[in-house]
């Protein structure tokens, strides 16, 4: 049914893709950290829009929330980089606000960001950084197969893998990463 192989960026087209983030602007710091989850982490567009201040535990460095696509409960270890980047974020980027979500648009009335802001972002960047896009897909879906290629081919075992995307088995990673 899905016979293409996704559309997958390579580790040098990422670090370029990071590099190309302004991270000096409340804008930057906020898309860096938000794609930082994306590409360290594996979350979906809808789960980081929708990430709480009660996701992150910050005594036990995990993110715990229910995956927005699935239902289902996941809980993900907050790397050192990536908590870095939100605390840079929430510290000089994020408007005052009381909205309970963690990312905000940058213009007022400073609303939670959509699915499409994250996907509106994946396209500047990658064109920003001069990424080659021909024939492939250059959404925020392209950052989460990304991450589980990336961590195939380090030799990462598939069960990891999947718990890390959250999936219920290994056979919907394996036809996820179409091996």
């Amino acid at each position: 049914r899905q016979s293409r192989l996704p559309s997958t960026f390579c580790k040098e087209e990422i670090e370029l893709f990071l590099q190309s983030i302004d991270r000096g602007s409340p804008k930057g710091k906020r898309d860096y950290a938000i794609f930082l989850l994306a590409l360290k982490l594996g979350f979906r567009s809808s789960d980081i829009a929708n990430l709480r201040f009660e996701n992150i535990c910050w005594s036990s460095n995990e993110f715990t929330f229910e995956q927005k696509k699935t239902g289902k409960s996941l809980t993900l270890p907050l790397l050192p980089e990536v908590g870095n980047a939100i605390i840079d974020y929430l510290k000089y980027g994020r408007p005052v606000s009381d909205e309970s979500c963690c990312f905000l648009q940058v213009v007022p009335p400073y609303n939670k960001i959509v699915s499409h802001d994250v996907a509106n972002g994946v396209q500047f960047y990658l064109k920003r950084a001069g990424i080659n896009l021909q024939n492939r897909k250059h959404g925020p879906h392209a950052l989460r197969h990304s991450f589980a290629s990336n961590l195939l081919n380090e030799g990462t075992t598939l069960p990891v893998i999947s718990e890390a995307l959250g999936h219920s088995s290994c056979l919907s990673t394996m036809f996820y990463l179409r091996i």
